[in-house]
């Protein structure tokens, strides 16, 4: 089962696209966190749904919000695509212990191997303040994003 609203989000450091270690409590107390679960790196809907966020980043900047996707992909494999696509922001590679982080937010599909769509936005103090799950094979909306920016309370 996901994480709740209102509950404090999990830290974790995991590696971006460039083999750099992110952990999510660096961005306390400066930046809110649109954390972006998605099943795998060059697949048609998650590739449709990044590119979104990529065209509409200014949409969270404008808020004050980092945007991170998360994906059972290793780094190698985020990297060419991130750089394909042209993916400004940090790609995380949830690789090993395989699918650990999606797992800790319970939107980890054990029966398929990665995670769910799944978007937890979390506040500066680290407590999710909205989320949304679609159902597999449905992208998500930027509508929904519109929407989770609006929960955001200032920290």
């Amino acid at each position: 089962m996901a994480l709740e609203n209102d509950t404090q989000a999990p830290d974790f450091e995991l590696v971006n696209q460039f083999g750099e270690s992110i952990q999510l409590s660096q961005f306390r107390g400066t930046k809110s966190v649109a954390l972006v679960f998605f099943p795998l790196a060059f697949s048609g809907i998650c590739s449709g749904e990044l590119c979104e966020l990529r065209d509409n980043l200014s949409l969270f900047a404008d808020s004050e919000v980092e945007v991170i996707g998360v994906s059972v992909d290793s780094k190698h494999a985020l990297r060419v695509w991130g750089e394909q696509e042209g993916y400004t922001f940090n790609l995380l590679a949830d690789f090993w212990p395989h699918g650990g982080v999606a797992k800790e937010y319970g939107v980890f599909l054990e029966e398929k191997g990665f995670a769910n769509r799944a978007t937890f936005l979390i506040d500066q103090r680290g407590i999710i303040r909205a989320s949304f799950i679609t159902a597999p094979g449905e992208a998500r909306s930027l509508d929904a994003y519109k929407a989770a920016l609006e929960e955001l309370q200032p920290a």
